[in-house]
């Protein structure tokens, strides 16, 4: 039987949460100022973007990530013939569908319900089984059982791992433990402190770290914080050393009387949530950031003005993209889709060259449509980002210029 005391704590003492809670209740006043200022219109159309990011990054933690091109062949299932590129790019699409999949799933779940076995196992399950069996294999070559516990003991870095024959265990008083916090700041305490544990347990053979930060997402995206517009996986690559860094170091045993009561250290694991948390707060603050509607228009008339300069091949002919259609593409990004004969005519225009401009900026991917019929919606493709999202995905910028 797996000795529960071997991981406390798993949640700070009162006496040392003042920091964090202080800490909890900005990065919550935050969210919410984000969520006044994104319209649904740039919400839709950045999503799918960052799902890719998102992917991109947590891959890039674990050194297997594959570029934000290639990311984007991949969707259209144009894999690479290089066997070890199309591997990375089946891995960023299968977290792609996941993270979809999941928070739809699990949207309307309280998130303390979200500290659970099961979701985790879920989390591992169907990120493996959307791989081929070619793919499930560690590298030493042993096979990853998707969802299934380890039936090993291992060794994660310089942590030794607890016993297989405890994991089970240990899992049920991980959940047991967080799911029953009250109020936003408890749980983002929570999920920072959980997202440790959860590594120190190392449940899976392989895959922990990505399930673990698809975990902490998906806690933060049931709370209504993340909109799809932000998530602490861009954050935690961009501080890579730290990351592994606060990890390691909340492995540490207990120094003194003065840090905490079970066996690891209580100050380590503050200092992890600590950078947790900080880490969660700066993307927030930089989404904010990015998402200046007040210079948008500028934005793309900047794009346009590009494009306009830059044209491409459409067919057997050439794209026709003209400044006149900034208010209307302007109006499509703050107001939501409109008709196309509509967007023609806000462009002032003739109709045979509103048509045209309307096809290359539907062909480019800054207006997107289900149908050729079907109103177009404002859209964001990896080529515009550079444009009207700067610095959002740097190497996403330098992939397709």
């Amino acid at each position: 039987m797996a000795e529960i005391s071997q991981f406390q704590p798993l949640f700070p003492e009162e006496r040392v949460l003042g920091p964090l809670h202080e800490l909890a209740a900005e990065l919550v006043a935050e969210c919410h100022t984000l969520r006044g200022q994104a319209g649904e219109s740039i919400i839709r159309a950045l999503r799918q973007r960052l799902r890719a990011m998102n992917s991109y990054y947590t891959n890039k933690i674990e050194g297997q990530h594959t570029q934000p091109a290639e990311i984007e062949r991949a969707l259209k299932k144009d894999f690479d013939a290089d066997a070890a590129v199309a591997k990375k790019q089946r891995v960023a699409v299968a977290h792609m569908e996941v993270e979809e999949q999941l928070e739809e799933k699990l949207g309307a779940t309280a998130p303390g319900e979200i500290f659970s076995p099961k979701v985790v196992c879920e989390i591992h399950e169907l990120l493996y089984c959307k791989l081929p069996e070619g793919d499930r294999v560690t590298d030493e070559g042993e096979h990853i059982a998707p969802g299934e516990y380890r039936t090993k003991d291992v060794m994660a870095g310089r942590h030794v791992a607890p016993p297989k024959d405890d994991v089970d265990g240990l899992m049920d008083a991980w959940a047991e433990r967080y799911r029953k916090l009250a109020g936003a700041e408890a749980l983002l305490i929570g999920a920072a402190c959980s997202h440790h544990r959860l590594a120190w347990i190392h449940p899976f053979i392989d895959g922990n770290g990505r399930a673990a930060r698809l975990h902490s997402h998906l806690v933060l995206h049931a709370m209504g914080l993340t909109l799809g517009l932000w998530s602490p996986m861009r954050g935690l690559a961009r501080t890579q050393e730290q990351y592994y860094a606060r990890l390691n170091n909340a492995d540490m045993p207990r120094r003194n009387d003065l840090d905490g009561r079970g066996p690891l250290s209580q100050e380590e694991l503050v200092a992890f949530a600590n950078y947790f948390l900080e880490v969660c707060l700066d993307q927030v603050r930089f989404m904010r950031g990015r998402l200046d509607l007040a210079s948008l228009r500028d934005r793309l008339k900047s794009l346009l003005l590009h494009l306009q300069a830059q044209p491409w091949e459409i067919g057997s002919e050439k794209s026709v993209v003209k400044i006149d259609a900034l208010e209307a593409l302007h109006y499509v990004a703050m107001a939501g889709p409109v008709e196309r004969s509509r967007f023609v005519a806000m462009t002032g225009l003739g109709d045979r060259t509103g048509r045209r401009v309307l096809a290359s900026l539907l062909d480019f991917g800054v207006l997107a449509g289900d149908s050729p019929r079907s109103p177009v919606s404002f859209g964001v493709p990896l080529s515009s980002l550079r444009f009207l999202f700067p610095n959002l995905w740097p190497e996403a910028e330098v992939d397709s210029n």
